[in-house]
């Protein structure tokens, strides 16, 4: 038998081929990425837009009207910069927005950590504990300025019941106390979402991991540091990322609660740019101060990716 002699492969019909199956793999990807690009491009890039020309001219109600609104540049941004109601609600919205985060961030943890454990009804109270998050926000800080009010209001009348106080506190008329209402309103709003969560997070974690833990004599305190937390860290990190955005643009909670007094305590980014659009017409300075809200929840999550990329990094 004659021995036949085999041809060696072309080692260019072999790229051809590779670079065949890489391009329907490519096109593959971009078919399943297309409808979310149109959708991110036409319910997110298109606003954002439309918000940034807006800013760059002297949009009032006459502009609506005639059509017309004069070109300004970087006038509304500068102005608002330079002003010291922006520099008031830029410290107002950093307090309001740090405190929120960590009374909700405390509390959804700690009851996370609760609702973990097995035990009856469970399951039921979780359910119930979704009640103020699904709530209108304008309801819900409604409901709590008639509970605040100075006179009448269900938290003094229970605070002079057991005679904690003599007068009625001024939760929502004093310059001091209001900002700190504002942040329990908002904690209490955000705490189901924040608990939800984490208790996500935590259902994630692998028993082996705690069981091999508690043999190893690892107490509770140990375990929740040593075990719990790290692997708990990056759906930590995307909470407070989404609470810190989902704060930032969000006046409801202050201007029903509040109406963003008394004095400007309690007026925010959100609330100034609600006060600039729907009380003073003025749609320039108020696209600027959505511009504003839009670079620091950017740059927010910019640090959250960074930090994940570090954390992620061996």
């Amino acid at each position: 038998m004659r021995n036949v002699r085999r041809r060696a492969p072309d080692p260019r019909s072999r790229c051809s081929a590779t670079a065949r199956v890489r391009r329907r793999e490519a096109a593959v990807r971009a078919a399943f990425l297309a409808p979310a690009v149109a959708f991110l491009l036409l319910f997110l890039g298109r606003p954002l837009a439309d918000n940034l020309t807006v800013s760059l001219r002297a949009a009032t109600v006459s502009s609506l009207l005639t059509g017309e609104a004069p070109f300004t540049g970087l006038e509304n941004h500068l102005l608002l910069l330079r002003s010291e109601e922006f520099r008031r609600a830029l410290t107002t919205t950093a307090l309001y927005t740090a405190g929120s985060l960590a009374a909700q961030f405390a509390i959804g943890l700690g009851l996370a950590l609760f609702f973990h454990r097995c035990f009856p009804l469970g399951r039921t109270i979780r359910a119930l504990l979704l009640l103020p998050w699904l709530m209108p926000l304008v309801v819900t800080g409604t409901v709590w300025r008639w509970m605040l009010e100075t006179d009448g209001g269900a938290v003094n009348e229970v605070l002079r019941a057991l005679h904690l106080v003599h007068a009625g506190v001024p939760w929502i008329t004093g310059t001091d106390e209001a900002l700190a209402s504002a942040v329990l309103v908002n904690t209490w709003v955000g705490v189901p979402f924040t608990t939800a969560l984490l208790y996500g997070g935590l259902q994630s974690v692998p028993r082996q991991v705690h069981e091999a833990a508690l043999l190893d004599g690892a107490g509770a305190v140990a375990l929740f540091r040593y075990v719990t937390w790290p692997l708990l860290r990056p759906t930590a990190g995307v909470v407070l990322v989404l609470g810190a955005v989902y704060t930032l643009r969000s006046p409801d909670v202050v201007v029903a609660l509040t109406g963003g007094g008394p004095a400007g305590a309690t007026r925010t980014l959100a609330v100034l740019a609600y006060e600039q659009s729907f009380q003073e017409f003025d749609f320039g300075r108020a696209a600027a101060t959505g511009n504003v809200l839009v670079l620091i929840a950017f740059v927010l999550a910019l640090l959250h990716l960074r930090a994940d990329r570090r954390a992620r990094t061996p």
